[in-house]
């Protein structure tokens, strides 16, 4: 839903009455990922995908009923496949295969909640409007709802907001008690820390209401945009920039040379400072979201950023150079006393094989990487494997979708890891 919350907060200061389908659960090759919304209003407007086209017309009578009936709604699609006889000429088949299913093969789970004061739901709706407000204007929060259980019925519970800070406050329920709302905002601030949106499962016994199993919540997460640090105001870190800001991250570009870090040679960047870069990164404190790339390849410049880079917990860490100025860059920080386990984290020669020469190439060569070590994807051709695509689903006629246990289990901040029978598709 926070995708969408531009436009829904607009929504929200004009009265509507309106139902958001979301995405909860995804398996196999889905084309979205949990989180992405459509939103219809009382009037019939539209807005956002949760299929990219594949079973738009089905969510969107889903979200027509629940501002009806007042109610949440949950719907699986999978595959619909409309069997066509292989002798028969090209051309039209019957039936529809785009009105109930996804062509790419994968499921989708679906939860549709009204967004409205009537039926009683005036206070989940100005929880909602908080979220949206916070996440519209860049701020800081994570949205939860209960999107399954306790047992096959999660009757009242479904649906129902909590909206969580950063510093622990709230807002809203789930309406599971106290205690299963302290559960769900430590998961969601762990989650909301890597700027991440997925499925966990909360609370047993007390915690998790009926029958003590758990719930399952989904937690969107809006934060601000992860950082790309460049350093080196070189012709491939303009082609870089670019490439960072396509993938959304806010980039900043710094060099110790003060003729060459000039916003007019870098006009895309957010930001381009004039200074020592292991100074500027001393006082950057990047996190689990940052992505780090030197292409000074320049010892003074470069061991020194790198030796405190190496002892930092950014999400990457890459340095541009040749195969024996990185034997030489090695030798280099082990003098300087990082250990062979900081040594590991550094990606260099940086980027991908994929015999990149140009500085655009070479740009798409460092993006690919990055994408890469944001998802857990291997930086092999997809043609000729077995691995599924999308990292965090499950292969196809698998048990279907699940929630990760705890994204505090996790390790904080870190990617959640994906179900066991995705390693094996």
């Amino acid at each position: 839903m926070l995708d969408l919350a531009a436009e829904l907060h607009r929504w929200c200061e004009q009265g509507r009455d309106f139902a958001v389908a979301t995405v909860v659960a995804v398996g196999g090759s889905a084309p979205r990922q949990p989180g992405a919304a459509l939103a219809v209003d009382s009037g019939g407007a539209a807005l956002g995908s949760v299929s990219g086209g594949c079973v738009e017309g089905a969510v969107y009578e889903l979200c027509r009923t629940a501002l009806e009936t007042g109610r949440p709604a949950t719907e699986r699609f999978g595959y619909a496949d409309p069997a066509p006889d292989p002798e028969a000429p090209p051309g039209p088949v019957d039936g529809d295969p785009f009105a109930v299913g996804l062509t790419c093969g994968g499921t989708i789970g679906v939860l549709a909640v009204p967004v409205t004061v009537r039926f009683g739901r005036g206070a989940d709706r100005a929880t909602v409007a908080e979220a949206l407000a916070t996440a519209a204007s860049g701020g800081t929060a994570a949205l939860v709802r209960v999107v399954a259980g306790p047992g096959e019925s999660p009757g009242e519970l479904l649906g129902r907001p909590l909206l969580v800070r950063p510093d622990g406050t709230v807002s809203g329920g789930l309406g599971g008690g106290a205690e299963l709302d302290r559960a769900a905002a430590a998961e969601a601030r762990a989650l909301l820390a890597a700027g991440r949106t997925a499925a966990v499962e909360v609370g047993t016994g007390a915690a998790g209401g009926r029958c003590g199993r758990p719930v399952t919540v989904l937690v969107e997460s809006s934060a601000p945009p992860p950082r790309l640090l460049v350093y080196g105001a070189v012709d491939f870190a303009a082609a870089l920039v670019r490439m960072g800001r396509f993938l959304g991250y806010r980039v900043t570009v710094c060099d110790a040379r003060p003729v060459f870090a000039t916003p007019a040679r870098f006009p895309e960047a957010d930001e381009v400072v004039a200074d020592w870069p292991h100074r500027h990164l001393a006082a950057q404190a990047p996190d689990a979201r940052t992505a780090v790339c030197v292409l000074t390849h320049d010892p003074k410049f470069d061991v020194p950023l790198l030796e405190l880079a190496l002892r930092r917990p950014a999400a990457y860490i890459g340095a541009m150079g040749s195969r024996r100025t990185h034997a030489d860059r090695l030798a280099r920080l082990r003098r300087a006393g990082l250990t062979e386990g900081e040594l590991a984290r550094l990606r260099s020669p940086i980027g991908l094989d994929l015999g990149a020469r140009t500085p655009e190439e070479t740009a798409v060569s460092i993006a690919a990487e990055l994408v890469a070590a944001r998802h857990g994807g291997s930086g092999a051709p997809l043609t000729g494997g077995a691995l599924p695509i999308h990292h965090d689903s499950v292969p196809r006629g698998g048990a279907g979708p699940r929630p990760v246990r705890s994204a505090r289990a996790a390790g904080g901040g870190a990617t959640p890891p994906a179900p066991a029978s995705a390693s094996a598709p």
